[in-house]
């Protein structure tokens, strides 16, 4: 099946956790709120650093997600994956394995994020078994 709409994000710089702040890491709570065919709220965390060149850099976050997909209720968790290789880049967003609740146990796929002009869109791959 597929998913889509826009959706806003709310990123909130957080400190480094004690003890390991010379790995200079930057850490973020995730706020979102989708719109379309998934009516939801997340929350989450991110953690990311700048490489070494110009428009170099990684991240991994992990966010849970609560509503409505297509109509049925419950939560999911979604984990990223995300490199820029000198302003290239890659994005893996994936469904994590037996997260789903209610009426959305069973969930598996994977989501796409567009970003045009500041405004922010997602696709959603999935099935549920």
């Amino acid at each position: 099946m597929h998913a889509s709409g826009p959706f806003e994000v709310k990123l909130t710089p957080q400190p480094a956790a004690p003890g390991i702040e010379p790995a200079n890491l930057g850490r973020q709570t995730i706020d979102k709120q989708f719109c379309g065919d998934l009516e939801a709220t997340s929350l989450g965390e991110m953690l990311s650093v700048m490489g070494g060149e110009q428009g170099s850099a990684g991240y991994v976050a992990i966010e849970r997600v609560t509503g409505a997909l297509h109509g049925k209720r419950g939560s999911f968790v979604l984990q990223h994956t995300g490199t820029m290789n000198r302003g290239a880049p890659q994005l893996s967003i994936t469904v994590v394995p037996d997260s789903g609740t209610d009426e959305l146990t069973g969930l598996s796929g994977s989501m796409q994020i567009q970003i045009e002009q500041g405004r922010h869109t997602y696709t959603f791959d999935y099935s549920l078994s």
